[in-house]
């Protein structure tokens, strides 16, 4: 049976899209997920929603307890997860509102558990493959969907993933333009390896609100810029995850 895991970053912190939702306090060997586990129904699809930085926004980036959340999807029988994050733009082309399909990360993180492997067994080392980290299945189901719904989508994207919470001075916003980065967030590396770890294919809908700091003809990004930014466009997002979400097998 087909369950689908979302995880709400920035701005969808606890939608309400979902039918006869309800909530559940839920506990793993790594610990407690970042929030509750809200649980309900999209046009007949079971769906568990997780709020990666709390219902309120409360948990910085670093502090993010990806394992258990990834954890808490699995042990609720998740067959696909679904995140959302706000994301800055690195690429002329990229602009505020636009929605992106992304299909690489570069992990720029220092203080994250990502891993679920903390040891291995005698002569059974684990090392997961990821050279494609977002599923392909729920990528071109998105892609789809965007197009279905006259919602424009860049349908790649590489996501760099920093450690946060602070942004980027204008040298690393440029460097990371040099490695070939589309977009710079806080949040999709770590979760993405989990999922692929767990063995859950996993997708990220990611919004463009801001263009980091590397354009010298717009203000650096602030976080009340992302908000205003999110807010405005957040419907796109409902709207893709609540008519995508009935289509997957």
């Amino acid at each position: 049976m087909v369950k689908i895991g979302i995880i709400g970053g920035s701005g969808l912190d606890d939608p309400e899209i979902l039918e006869n939702a309800k909530y559940i306090e839920v506990n793993t060997p790594y610990g407690k997920p970042s929030s509750s586990l809200k649980t309900g129904k999209i046009k007949g699809t079971e769906v568990v929603l997780l709020s990666r930085h709390g219902r309120e926004h409360t948990i910085p980036p670093t502090q993010v307890n990806f394992r258990a959340n990834i954890h808490a999807l699995k042990q609720q029988g998740c067959t696909h997860i679904l995140a959302t994050t706000a994301v800055g733009s690195l690429r002329e082309e990229i602009d505020r509102g636009h929605i992106v399909i992304l299909d690489q990360f570069i992990d720029f993180t220092r203080h994250r558990a990502v891993t679920f492997h903390d040891e291995f067994k005698p002569h059974k080392p684990q090392h997961t493959p990821m050279a494609e980290p977002f599923s392909r299945y729920l990528r071109d189901l998105l892609i789809k969907t965007c197009n279905e719904l006259k919602i424009f989508c860049h349908e790649t994207g590489t996501v760099v993933t920093i450690e946060g919470p602070r942004f980027s001075t204008k040298a690393e916003s440029n460097m990371f333009r040099i490695w070939g980065a589309d977009v710079i967030n806080m949040s999709i590396a770590p979760e993405a390896t989990l999922a692929n770890e767990a063995g859950i294919p996993y997708a990220a809908i990611a919004m463009s609100t801001d263009y980091d700091c590397w354009k010298d003809d717009e203000e650096p990004v602030t976080w009340d810029a992302i908000s205003e930014i999110f807010d405005k466009n957040v419907a796109k997002v409902t709207d893709l995850l609540i008519s995508t979400i009935p289509k997957i097998k």
